[in-house]
């Protein structure tokens, strides 16, 4: 499934997946995404300090290793309040497109209420 499925869209905000691209991300809570250059999803996740959570990614072998469909190139996000229940959209957006969950996400985060 590619980004532009996902609502609300966070195609208003993305960056290269490298470190020196950092600076641009904010540092406030909200959703983001993992991407291939075709912009076909790899990972959703959720972060009270998206900046922070980046970094996390940019530092673990998982998220910038190759996989099937491709490695991840681009970070896109969206600053939201409510992280739970947007990652949660979100993540059955692509359950819904695919029947699966995104390949780098390994399990369902808790629902928030």
């Amino acid at each position: 499934m590619t980004v532009d499925k996902l609502v609300p869209s966070p195609l208003s905000s993305r960056e290269a997946f490298r470190h020196n691209c950092l600076k641009f991300v904010p540092e406030g809570p909200g959703c983001y995404v993992l991407t291939t250059f075709g912009n076909l999803v790899l990972y959703v996740g959720q972060a009270v300090n998206i900046r922070q959570r980046m970094n996390d990614h940019l530092g673990n072998p998982l998220k910038t290793a190759e996989t099937p469909l491709g490695r991840a190139i681009f970070f896109y996000w969206l600053e939201y309040d409510d992280i739970g229940k947007l990652e949660r959209t979100w993540l059955n957006t692509h359950i819904q497109h695919e029947g699966v969950l995104p390949i780098l996400n390994r399990v369902f985060s808790p629902v928030s209420v």
